[in-house]
């Protein structure tokens, strides 16, 4: 779990603050997972946003709240927490209404709430290289300078995480996202869909009758990866039905709704692609057949 300890907070501002607050980022899919979490336990909260596409994520306000850059943050009664994970575990054993980890279901939940972590840097891959035109997607060597010069911690401690994003971002500065990053990034999906689809021939949701946090996650990654280009329908037809069920829900489906200007940049990028023949289909066509 990881909740900040009194001294890593340097914006001060937020340790004043009373109830529950969540900073975070309409197109973030770690945002929009603990919104819908938060529709699902009807939990009364206020809404901060941190535009990422204006990179206020690297300013010294927020670098002060959340030293990695990163959202979403849940800000309880002056109390700090980072990771979507952790903040939805939080939420479920602090109101305990509408229980989204059931008891019964914890570990199997929780191993594949960390298989969605650990493919986070894949679907960001594969967003950045299907979603959001390059000129658009990265950094501005300034702000990276600024993340990179704050030395606030975790736990009192410098963190690693933030080299990872540095890392990331650089790279793709220079190199842009490869076919083969893109081959690669889909095999690891693939492998896991695989696993999820069986799941679902006796059962409507991923783990059971009800849709749990397992279902929140996994339902983001499949929106991601649907507006990416994945093909669901053809490889993965049990997830494609349980994805389109939940996108019938207005308490899914508003948190994933883009803005008119994101789904027009979106459209132009991926009529360029087919032009050019460089689609997400084109590309992992091969592996297909």
């Amino acid at each position: 779990m990881v909740k900040l300890v009194d001294t890593d907070i340097k914006t001060r501002e937020v340790t004043t603050w009373s109830g529950l607050h969540l900073l975070n980022f309409s197109e973030s899919s770690c945002s929009q997972k603990t919104r819908i979490a938060l529709n699902l336990k009807k939990i009364k909260w206020t809404s901060h946003s941190i535009n990422l596409g204006l990179q206020e994520n690297y300013s010294p306000w927020f670098l002060g709240i959340n030293p990695r850059g990163l959202v979403p943050v849940l800000v309880h009664d002056g109390e700090v927490h980072i990771e979507s994970n952790d903040i939805l575990h939080y939420l479920d054993d602090t109101f305990t209404a509408r229980q989204l980890i059931p008891k019964e279901q914890r570990a199997y939940i929780d191993k594949y709430l960390l298989i969605e972590d650990n493919l986070h840097m894949d679907l960001r891959t594969l967003s950045m290289r299907f979603l959001v035109p390059k000129v658009l997607a990265k950094k501005s060597s300034k702000k990276i300078a600024t993340y990179q010069e704050n030395n606030g911690t975790i736990s009192g401690e410098k963190d690693p995480h933030k080299q990872v994003e540095i890392k990331f971002w650089k790279r793709f500065e220079k190199e842009g996202i490869s076919d083969k990053q893109v081959i690669a990034s889909f095999e690891r999906f693939r492998t896991v869909y695989n696993t999820l689809n069986t799941s679902l021939e006796s059962s409507l949701y991923l783990s059971g009758d009800q849709p749990t946090l397992m279902d929140i996650a996994w339902f983001i990654y499949t929106d991601r990866l649907s507006a990416a280009g994945y093909p669901f329908s053809e490889l993965h037809p049990r997830i494609f039905k349980w994805y389109m069920h939940l996108k019938s829900r207005k308490d899914f489906s508003k948190e994933v709704e883009s803005n008119i200007l994101i789904k027009l940049v979106s459209k132009a990028l991926n009529f360029t692609q087919r032009l050019r023949k460089r689609t997400f289909a084109d590309i992992i066509r091969p592996q297909i057949n």
